[in-house]
């Protein structure tokens, strides 16, 4: 039994190792240096003063803000969004690999290039999307250029970006309940209605946990898309910043990685928090 033990460590040593260097040892280093000043070559000890700085600092609420909208709008109508869409397909739709590899495509592409794409789409003046607009006598914004259109650019993105992660795991999620259970439903004369809140949704709890921890996490965590639309700017007067591109500005920018790292730590125990909210919360779903 010792032996067992002493292999089983000696296998998991590579991969402690590895978390160790490249994620708890970053992690601490972080927390360490946000009680630090000055240059990153010449950082000494300040306590709170870049706790106190960013608490203070009106661009920090706002990215704060910015970041908290765009996950609570973007994170659930993205999830209705994909699963409409992964019924559809998984009910209604022949030839499902197809549609599955199409939705899956802007997944493994560069997030820069979709966003210069997306850049030309959301031009005010030029692009596809108030061309439409005007056609249909729909007001156009100019959604790149005006401060007060830029979060709704950045949410409109960010669902459609994330459609094709969870239209993916979806199909897969629907492809292992079990078709008895609609072959029962059906001898009953269940409506499609009634199959898809009581059969499907209840079937998906676990799936949509999983999805939903994703899609929240990587909502506080947005930066490559604020940076593909808005051309290495945060949109005019900053008006599009996130929490992370705070973080990038005043560590790479700026040049002050203790109040970078500060906000990181900040930025870390909100996703933690709002991590534990939204699992309690599905586990609560799960158990009616």
């Amino acid at each position: 039994m010792e032996t067992n033990q002493k292999k089983a460590w000696l296998f998991l040593a590579p991969t402690i190792i590895f978390v160790t260097l490249f994620s708890i040892y970053p992690i601490l280093r972080a927390l360490g240096m946000s009680f630090q000043s000055g240059s990153l070559i010449d950082l000494h000890w300040s306590g709170l003063n870049n706790y106190q700085y960013i608490f203070h600092d009106p661009e920090f609420w706002l990215a704060l803000r910015n970041t908290a909208l765009y996950a609570i709008i973007s994170v659930p109508l993205g999830l209705v969004i994909s699963i409409m869409l992964a019924w559809i397909i998984f009910d209604k739709v022949k030839h499902q690999s197809f549609f599955e590899t199409t939705f899956f495509m802007p997944y493994v592409t560069s997030t820069i290039a979709i966003g210069i794409v997306f850049r030309y789409i959301f031009n005010g003046d030029y692009g596809m999307l108030n061309f439409i607009l005007r056609l249909l006598h729909l007001p156009a914004p100019n959604w790149i250029d005006d401060p007060a259109w830029s979060l709704v650019t950045i949410i409109i993105f960010g669902i459609w970006t994330s459609l094709a992660f969870n239209i993916v795991i979806l199909m897969g999620a629907l492809r292992n309940i079990d078709p008895n259970f609609y072959t029962i439903a059906d001898m009953y004369g269940a409506s499609d209605k009634d199959k898809f809140w009581r059969i499907t949704m209840p079937e998906l709890v676990s799936t949509l946990a999983f999805l939903l921890t994703m899609n929240i996490i990587g909502a506080f965590k947005i930066y490559t898309s604020v940076y593909a639309l808005f051309n290495g700017q945060a949109g005019i007067g900053n008006s599009g910043t996130t929490a992370v591109f705070y973080i990038y500005n005043k560590f790479q920018i700026v040049g002050t990685p203790g109040v970078a790292m500060a906000a990181t730590v900040i930025l870390f125990l909100l996703i933690l928090f709002a991590t534990f909210l939204q699992r309690k919360m599905m586990k609560k779903i799960g158990e009616n």
